[in-house]
Formats: structure tokens, C-alpha cells, sequence
């Protein structure tokens, strides 16, 4: 079950620790508690990346998405649209804030690039969508961060070169860490897992 932000349990345990481990072909994956650090060398490996997120979504995933205009949020969004069994591609909604998609599960796109406040935010009535048995995915999630919930994965793009981005994936919640220790071990991952730089 998901919580609302500002909420607490005693069941809540921080993910502590680290290593550093090089998997194979020269691959680099760096673990900082449970956060995942990865390359994406272009926007294929980008939706490859989500792709094998939308094979791994359940109901009630909700996937947090924060990165400057171009970084990749709706490529990432298309891959996980395509492992969730959606033909066809993703398309930012930033002039109708939520799209719906239906596949093994359905998938809300939702974008708040256009939104200005959180009191915006919040009219949308996005608890529905949020709290439902679909898959969230909010674009521009540094916007409402305050008002989604506690649980979700938070995925940071920075520009490295005009293809190439770090990503960031950081898990709120153990149903998140243990999302990353499946993803860790798929094949298809993007290739180059990479040290922060």
C-alpha cells in the first residue's frame, strides 16, 4: 500500500550501505544504498531501459520522472509503455496533462511541465490515477513532490552529451529496491552501467 507524503510508519527502514561491483563485458553498476546509477548511450537504450520497467510494473507502481526539457522522460515512458504490451509510442501530454494507455496494465502519463503550483497539482485530482491499480508515470515530478506519494521510484536525467544521459534511479519504498535488484539482473538493461560521474 502506498503512502501519502508526510506520512510515517515504524515499518519504514532506510537502505543503508553500498558496493561497487563491475558486472560483465566491463559493465560498471555502482550501488549507494539502493540507488542505481546508469549511461544511456542514446533515446533506444533510454526506452530499453523502460521497457524492462514496464515488464517488472505492477498495480500501483508509480514511477517519478525529473530531468530538464529533452532528457529523456518521454523515451523512458515509451519503453515502459511497450513492457506493459502498449503498440505504438508514448506521447508527452503536456497540453492535456494525463494520458491513458491500455495494456496488461493501464499506464497514466501524466506531465506538469505546464502546471505553476502545487494548489494546480493538487486540483487535478490525480488520486485516482495515483492510488489506483495502473501505472504512474508523472513527468516534471519535482513540481509536486510535496503532494505525490511517499512510496515510488524517482528516476534524475542529466545531459552528458546530446545523446548520452546519466540516470539516476532512486527507490522510495522496498517494493522499488527490490524493482532495482530485478533490474540489475536483466540482460537487456542499458549497456553501459556507470559510476556517477
Amino acid at each position: 500500500m502506498r503512502k501519502r507524503a508526510g506520512s510515517t510508519s515504524q515499518e519504514e527502514e532506510e537502505v543503508r550501505g553500498g558496493e561497487f561491483k563491475k558486472g560483465d563485458g566491463g559493465r560498471e553498476f555502482e550501488k549507494e544504498g539502493a540507488m542505481m546509477y546508469l549511461r544511456s548511450e542514446s533515446p533506444e537504450e533510454t526506452q530499453r531501459l523502460g521497457e524492462e520497467m514496464g515488464r517488472l510494473a505492477m498495480p500501483g507502481d508509480l514511477f517519478l520522472l525529473v530531468g530538464g526539457l529533452g532528457a529523456g522522460k518521454t523515451c523512458l515512458t515509451q519503453g515502459i509503455a511497450w513492457g506493459l504490451g502498449i503498440a505504438g509510442y508514448a506521447t508527452s501530454p503536456s497540453f492535456v496533462v494525463i494520458n491513458q494507455y491500455r495494456g496488461r496494465l493501464p499506464l497514466y502519463h501524466i506531465d506538469l511541465y505546464r502546471l505553476d503550483s502545487i494548489e494546480e497539482v493538487i486540483d487535478l485530482g490525480l488520486d485516482d490515477y495515483l492510488y489506483g491499480s495502473g501505472v504512474c508515470v508523472v513527468e516534471w515530478a519535482e513540481k509536486a513532490v510535496e503532494v505525490l506519494p511517499t512510496e515510488h521510484l524517482l528516476v534524475e536525467f542529466s545531459f552528458l552529451s546530446d545523446t548520452s544521459r546519466n540516470l539516476v534511479l532512486n527507490p522510495s519504498g522496498e517494493r522499488y529496491v527490490e524493482m532495482l535488484s530485478r533490474l540489475e539482473q536483466r540482460p537487456k538493461i542499458v549497456k553501459r552501467r556507470m559510476s556517477q560521474t
